[in-house]
């Protein structure tokens, strides 16, 4: 295999070295040339033909946003954001996603501590988004206006199902699309598990609930399981759910990592399995690496319903391709379907609880 060919973009000097020594220990890494802002970024891909490239957000002259507008639409290539862990960093990065980066990296807090952890993450996504997909801005619809959304009733029905979804890389876009086509009276409550680091879920989450119809929130332990709500799990905790007397709630830690994630999709899958079995729908969706596999076994097994991604809709396949691969995945769904499908598995007149203990998995959408 050639080596991935990155340019990285950023106006720190300090930054400019950092980044390829990080990079430089993965011997399938090249970084062809530095810039320090978005005009010298767009003349440096002519020149140097890069395949990834990591894009500062917080830069003078041609900003992060702008400098990946002009990426998007003259040389759409994957772009990876390296992002402040601020308020203002976290706002614009959602943004950055929203026009087509394929992901993004936090920077450390502490070049001393957690340089090596931001180093191996930095190069997973690298290597990710150079066979993954860019997701050029509009290639999914958008939302038009603000939907209409319903009150959450003091004395309505319990949930049908609890839906539970877990997603990676590519997932703020696909999560945007799924959440934005469900009604405002979809009739199961939602958990979701997405990779990504404290300071930014709790804008997710209100990004989200800015473009459904259902309602969207940052999950704190105790948050009751409604139907037409949508709980997001923190960065940098864990996300359990459980059945009591008083309502079905979630329950956070912060216990150590599973599968290299805090927050894990595994984590949530197997709490589901065990506390909800054949009310229980779960869902691997894009992303890198396979948490969150185990757990969709543990579904099956429990009786649940269990879907993954199909990979043609997916940005990276990764994640729904190791559940498929085992086994445990009853549905292979495209994500243009997967919110008529999540429907009708969650429909009240639809009795017949789970479809997919065993068999080959049905595919839709494809």
């Amino acid at each position: 295999m050639s080596k991935v060919r990155v340019l990285v973009v950023d106006d720190s000097a300090l930054m400019r070295k950092l980044i390829p020594q990080m990079l430089e220990s993965d011997p399938m890494i090249e970084v062809v040339g530095t810039a320090m802002d978005g005009n010298f970024c767009l003349k440096k891909i002519e020149e140097l033909q890069p395949n990834v490239i990591t894009l500062d957000l917080q830069m003078p002259a041609m900003n992060g946003i702008d400098t990946l507008k002009e990426i998007m639409r003259r040389h759409p290539l994957p772009v990876i954001v390296v992002s402040s862990h601020s308020t203002e960093g976290a706002s614009v990065t959602l943004k950055a996603l929203g026009l087509g980066a394929f992901d993004f990296v936090a920077k450390p807090r502490d070049a001393t501590t957690q340089m090596a952890e931001t180093a191996r993450e930095l190069i997973a996504k690298i290597k990710a988004a150079a066979g993954g997909k860019v997701v050029r801005p509009g290639s999914l619809p958008g939302v038009l206006e603000r939907p209409e959304k319903i009150s959450a009733a003091k004395s309505g029905p319990p949930p049908s199902k609890l839906v539970a979804i877990g997603i990676s890389t590519g997932g703020p876009q696909a999560l945007e699309f799924l959440l934005a086509q469900l009604p405002p009276d979809f009739p199961g409550a939602i958990v979701v598990v997405q990779h990504m680091p404290e300071g930014f879920t709790e804008m997710f989450a209100r990004r989200l609930d800015e473009i459904s119809s259902l309602r969207v929130k940052e999950a704190r332990s105790g948050d009751l399981l409604e139907a037409g709500r949508v709980l997001i799990c923190p960065g940098s905790r864990h996300m359990k759910v459980k059945r009591m007397t008083r309502g079905d709630v979630v329950v956070l830690n912060e216990d150590a990592r599973v599968n290299g994630h805090r927050p894990s999709v595994d984590v949530l899958f197997q709490s589901v399995a065990e506390e909800f079995g054949p009310q229980a729908v779960a869902a691997l969706m894009t992303g890198m690496g396979d948490d969150g596999a185990e757990g969709l076994g543990a579904v099956k097994k429990a009786g649940g319903v269990t879907i993954a991604q199909s990979e043609a809709s997916c940005v990276v396949f990764g994640m729904p391709k190791a559940a498929i691969e085992r086994g445990y995945a009853t549905r292979v769904v495209a994500l243009d379907v997967l919110s008529v499908t999540l429907q009708a598995l969650c429909s009240r007149s639809d009795r017949r609880g789970a479809d997919g203990g065993a068999g080959k998995a049905v595919r839709a959408g494809l």
